[in-house]
Formats: C-alpha cells, structure tokens, sequence
C-alpha cells in the first residue's frame, strides 16, 4: 500500500469516475486502473463498484478505506505545516471556507485586513453550506472556516468572532415603512422571500420569526425562496415581497437602495453569532489568531466585535 494508490482511491471517490479521477491526478487512466485493482486485492475487498457508462459507486469496504485515507493525507499535510510552522505560521496559503451570506458582506474588509497583517499568507477561499465546509474542515481540506452556527464536532475549535443582528428590508412605499421599527408578528401577513433548504440563516428566520414557520412548511402561497441575498434583495425592491437580512448585508451601497426600505425589530432584535472554526490539530495557532484580529479590525459598525477576555466593542 502506497500514498500513491490512496490518492488515487480519494480522486476516484470524489469524482466517482476512473477518467476524471485520473484526468484530476495527470496519470493515464490505465495506470490509475491497476493501482486501484492492485490495492483491492492487497486488502482482499471491493472498494469501487464499476457501473455502466464508466461511472462508480463507493462500497461500505470502500467508504471506510476513503476515510482513513484522508485521516492519512491530513497527517502528511500536518508534517509539511508543522515544517511550514516551524518557521512562520503566517507564510504559505490558508484554505478558509465561508458561508454564502457571509462571504460578500464580510471579505471586502477582511482581505484588505490581511493583506497589511499577513502579507505573506494569502487565503485560498471556498464559498459554500455550513454542513459542507464543516465536512472538508474535519477531512482537512480547508484549514478554518467562518460560519454562523454552533460547531458540535468534538475535533473542531472555534472562537466568536461577532454578533450580527437582524433587519427587515421592505420596498420603499410599504406601509411598514411608517413604523420605526417591526415585530416578526407584523410580518405573519407578509409575503416572506427566504433562502432555500441548506442555507442556515434561513433556519435563523425562522427561529427569529416562528409565525413564518407555518407559511414555509404550505408552499408558495405566502413565502419565495432564492438561491441567494442578493437576488431576495432585487426581488424586494421589485416589491415582491418583504425579507430579513443580517445587517452587514444592508450596509453597501447598491443600485436600488432607494427602493428599499430598512427597518430594525423591535426591543432585542434576532441575531446570529458568526465564529471562525478549526480543528484542533492544526499545526498554525498564529494563522487562526491573524485571521481574528483580522475581522476585529474590519469596519463593520453595525455588529458587537467578541473580544475573549475582553470588553465586547461595536
């Protein structure tokens, strides 16, 4: 058995077909073939089921060979991060991960942050759903993420990094409007735009707001989903509907701002707690600390900032 043929193993699992997997690692296909063959008959079990049209299924055998396997690549990689390490945590690339509504409205600020902090240590960047960067952040194949939910996995660290409140965006001649601020109960009679399933700010709407719980679960009828804040944004100045935002999302300045009207809730508003998640491996505490210190010098004036074992800030 060699780290040759588990790379192997791990492209063709992820790409669930020999061609493309030995197109992803630049051998011939034949060459990954016996490789892959010669391993299965090392360990005397099947681990890809070969299908018609030259697409595999993982077996059960397969499925645990593929998870250790990546336990194995994030130990080689630990080995030339501790090198890394050993001679400056803040040089070389950090993979870090961000959710979809907190990517656009956070890394404007935080690039510039790091570019004067960490200027040798550029951040390759993966937007996408809370469940899936916390899977390649446990496979180790993106080194932190930034989320806005509990982390449960006991092999993960995090640290809060901010407190983001909610707002609600209405078209700018809504009645709402004359209010100074709303409550999610003046909402229940609203067509609601929400993220789809997957999306956990919607989760957070709908916790924050449980009358709209009962619109989401009958269809159409009194809530629109989008794919992201952006098009819900347009959508709302178009006067659909109504939506809430986490505030960092109303703070640019956009075409249709004044088509848009912005109103706080009511006494406490919702809020959501964005962290920054690693594993507790990770061979780079000084990488994590940067990219904290980071987002606690970016301009966003309407969160509270987290310091730990410190006084929060605005």
């Amino acid at each position: 058995m060699t780290l040759t043929e588990l790379k192997y193993v791990l492209a063709v699992a992820r790409e669930r077909h020999f061609g493309r997997a030995a197109d992803s690692c630049f051998v011939a296909q034949p060459t990954l073939s016996v490789a892959i063959k010669k391993l299965e008959e090392e360990l005397g079990v099947m681990l890809f089921e070969r299908g018609g049209g030259g697409d595999i299924s993982v077996t059960p055998a397969g499925e645990r060979v593929v998870e250790q396997a990546a336990r194995i690549f994030e130990l080689v990689d630990g080995i030339k991060d501790l090198a890394a390490a050993a001679k400056d945590d803040l040089v070389g690339p950090l993979k870090l991960g961000v959710i979809y509504t907190i990517a656009p409205y956070l890394l404007p600020w935080l690039i510039p942050e790091m570019n004067r902090s960490a200027p040798r240590m550029p951040l390759l960047l993966e937007e996408n759903y809370t469940k899936v960067l916390t899977e390649r952040l446990r496979k180790g194949e993106i080194d932190a993420m930034l989320i806005a939910t509990p982390v449960e996995d006991p092999g993960l660290l995090s640290l809060p990094l901010y407190d983001e409140p909610f707002q609600v965006a209405l078209p700018a001649e809504h009645p709402l409007r004359k209010k100074k601020a709303v409550t999610s109960a003046d909402l229940e009679a609203e067509n609601m735009l929400l993220l789809g399933t997957g999306h956990c700010f919607r989760d957070q709407v709908l916790q924050a707001c449980p009358c709209l719980n009962r619109a989401a679960s009958g269809g159409l009828a009194k809530t629109l989903e989008s794919s992201s804040l952006e098009t819900i944004r347009h959508m709302v100045a178009s006067g659909v509907g109504v939506t809430v935002l986490p505030c960092t999302a109303t703070r640019m300045n956009y075409v249709d701002d004044d088509l848009l009207t912005l109103r706080p809730f009511k006494d406490t508003p919702p809020s959501r707690l964005v962290s920054i998640a690693w594993r507790k491996s990770y061979p780079r505490p000084r990488a994590i600390e940067a990219i904290r210190q980071a987002v606690l010098a970016t301009d966003l004036s309407c969160v509270r900032k987290i310091v730990p074992g410190g006084r929060d800030n605005q």
